[in-house]
């Protein structure tokens, strides 16, 4: 029996060996990192030099990065934007950011002094990169919005394509360690120094007060091992050989399946991010089939894939609801081979001519 085959990289990346080895080795540190004491400076010592190589990796301050327990989290901070603040949310963006607001006619609200811009940098099911707007007269124009601050999820850009929060221009930013092989339950809130919000815990005070709660020491060592890891691999050029594979990958579809549909594949786009329709064949329906037959892929995003309905995303850019019911990602990573894509393509080929067959 062939070995599966793992090609859902964006809704979390296998742990890297740096990680995990950071995880293994805070463990065995008994202190608290608020304590006083030895151990206890030791066990702040391990999250401090995580929280320098998080910022390294995102371009930042260390005193900007914000521990938490993921990007969902961090992005609570749109709750608490404060008094006669509002928030405009990017029609595509993740559930994590709509969650916080309801915005279906946020282009109608009136909007003044203290509005916030909430956007993904690179959208986790079609991959498609937006580039966030540059600031005019101290605001970022959104459409007939206006507004002076800017939040970015950077949760699929960070490692797999050059950004820097200090040259984006952003406010704030959130990510989470799993996407960048890091362990899961632990990501970072990143705030523009000289900015301050509400804890988004409240409690004994600590992350600076804007996060309570006892630090997950392991957990944010093995996040700042993986961020390290990945800006790395990012400087040595690994998602060069990922993009090529995943052009192999949607031309051995498209010669296969004429009618299916490439998401944004002539928009500037992920490396590794490929999301394809055939409109009548089922996202879940595919999943299925191809978790029967070995691989791992999702039809939209990790955070919605298990509950059965069309793309929000895909509605949003303009496909029908047949067409975002239909739709699959299939997001590959470093350790991806030639060989991993064509096996793929063979058992995709033979569900899709099953597929044909019933709907002839």
């Amino acid at each position: 029996m062939s070995a599966r085959v793992y090609l859902d990289w964006n809704a979390t990346a296998p742990l890297r060996p740096e990680a995990r080895a950071a995880v293994v080795a805070a463990l065995d540190v008994a202190g608290n990192p608020s304590s006083v004491h030895a151990e206890g400076r030791a066990a702040r010592a391990i999250v401090e030099r995580a929280r320098a190589q998080v910022a390294a990796a995102v371009g930042c301050q260390p005193q900007e990065v914000v521990f938490t327990s993921g990007a969902t989290e961090a992005a609570r901070v749109l709750q608490r934007p404060g008094k006669g603040c509002d928030v405009c949310v990017q029609d595509t963006a993740h559930d994590a950011l709509w969650v916080h607001h309801d915005l279906t006619n946020a282009t109608e609200r009136p909007h003044g002094p203290g509005h916030t811009l909430a956007m993904g940098l690179a959208n986790s099911e079609t991959g498609i990169i937006t580039e966030p707007p540059e600031r005019t007269h101290g605001q970022y124009p959104y459409g007939a919005l206006r507004a002076d601050w800017l939040f970015l999820d950077v949760t699929q850009a960070v490692g797999r394509i050059p950004f820097a929060f200090s040259w984006s221009g952003a406010d704030f930013a959130i990510l989470s360690a799993h996407k960048l092989g890091g362990p899961k339950g632990v990501g970072a809130l990143i705030i523009r120094q000289g900015l301050d919000i509400e804890p988004l815990v409240p409690g004994g005070g600590q992350e600076m007060g804007r996060r309570s709660g006892t630090e997950n020491v392991a957990g944010i060592a093995g996040f700042g091992a993986a961020a390290e890891a990945a800006v790395r691999d990012l400087a040595a050029g690994v998602w060069e050989p990922v993009k090529k594979l995943r052009t192999l990958l949607e031309n051995a579809i498209a010669d296969t399946a004429s009618q299916t549909i490439f998401i944004g594949n002539e928009a500037q786009r992920l490396p590794n991010t490929s999301c394809f329709a055939t409109p009548g064949w089922k996202g879940e329906t595919q999943v299925m089939a191809m978790d029967l037959a070995g691989f791992a892929i999702s039809a939209g995003s990790a955070c919605s894939s298990g509950k059965v309905r069309e793309s929000r995303v895909l509605r949003a850019m303009g496909y029908d609801a047949v067409t975002a019911r239909s739709a699959i990602r299939v997001s590959l990573g470093p350790t991806t081979t030639e060989d991993d894509i064509g096996r793929y393509v063979d058992a995709w080929t033979a569900a899709h001519g099953k597929f044909q067959a019933r709907a002839a």
